[in-house]
């Protein structure tokens, strides 16, 4: 996965806070209660993203998804060790030489 998209989206996320946040505390009110102005900056970030920002969201999810199928699909010495023992356990072993004399 690229870090641009993440990265995008992350910025986009605080500036959909941030900006609502900045304007909010231009209001005297706010001023001292600047915990509400959070709160309802907050819920404006969500609602701006959840209607903005659905590609952004779209391309970090499939990057996460096609990392995870690529770290999945990787072979490493323990897999293969694992497939060689399950394979010497699975496979029939031919008659033994038999140690009597």
């Amino acid at each position: 996965m690229k870090a641009r998209p993440a990265i995008v989206y992350t910025v986009l996320r605080l500036l959909a806070f941030l900006v609502p946040f900045g304007i909010l505390m231009l209001f005297p009110v706010f001023r001292e209660l600047y915990w509400l102005a959070a709160i309802f900056a907050a819920l404006i970030g969500l609602s701006l993203s959840l209607l903005f920002l659905r590609r952004p969201l779209t391309d970090v999810t499939t990057g996460l998804a096609q990392r995870r199928v690529a770290a999945n699909t990787t072979t490493t010495d323990e897999n293969v060790e694992d497939a060689a023992v399950d394979d010497a356990r699975a496979t029939p072993r031919a008659d033994k030489p038999s140690t009597d004399a």
